[in-house]
């Protein structure tokens, strides 16, 4: 069940969602992802593990929810009609977003996790929130009319080259993004 589901019962309190947001955050951090229970979640969040378990089913669920929206956020860009320094924004944030930011830990954890949990690379490709924020951007351009299947092959070309730097444990600071800008645009035709 995925977190946009409804769930049966008593609605969520807001207090007790934040507090489970907050503490599979800081679990991930202190402790990482193959040690996080859902019962360490629970006790750090303060609630009732049928709590957690009434809204969530799996810590790939909430870790899921608590790095969609920050990462929503923290890659979204402001479209300035040049799509080169478009594509140059959002990749120098994904870059950010993958490397320092406890959202971009989470989603390298899902990820890792991704890799050999059928049920979490179900959970990621349904709300994969990198290629939904490249499609803003590359939405932006004058000629975009791609169809879906085009749209996700091109946020893959995008965004491909510094996840895989990223998850290889290469120096962020040697990839130069202008170089994928180009080969994008290139083929394109901006």
């Amino acid at each position: 069940m995925t977190t946009q589901a409804a769930r049966v019962g008593r609605p969520r309190s807001e207090e007790a969602r934040t507090a489970v947001l907050h503490a599979v955050d800081d679990l991930l951090v202190e402790v990482g992802y193959a040690a996080m229970t859902m019962k360490g979640i629970a006790e750090r969040a303060g609630v009732g593990r049928q709590t957690v378990y009434r809204w969530w089913s799996t810590k790939a669920e909430i870790l899921l929810e608590a790095a969609a929206a920050d990462a929503r956020e923290e890659l979204a860009v402001t479209i300035s009609g040049d799509l080169r320094t478009d594509l140059r924004r959002y990749l120098d944030q994904l870059m950010r977003f993958l490397t320092t930011s406890v959202a971009g830990a989470a989603y390298r954890a899902l990820l890792g996790e991704a890799q050999h949990d059928r049920a979490v690379a179900e959970l990621v490709a349904a709300d994969d929130v990198l290629f939904e924020t490249a499609c803003t951007v590359l939405r932006s351009a004058p000629s975009s009319r791609a169809s879906r299947s085009e749209e996700r092959a091109a946020a893959a070309i995008l965004t491909g080259p510094v996840v895989l730097w990223v998850l290889t444990g290469q120096d962020p600071d040697e990839l130069t993004l202008l170089d994928v800008v180009d080969a994008l645009t290139s083929l394109t035709g901006a």
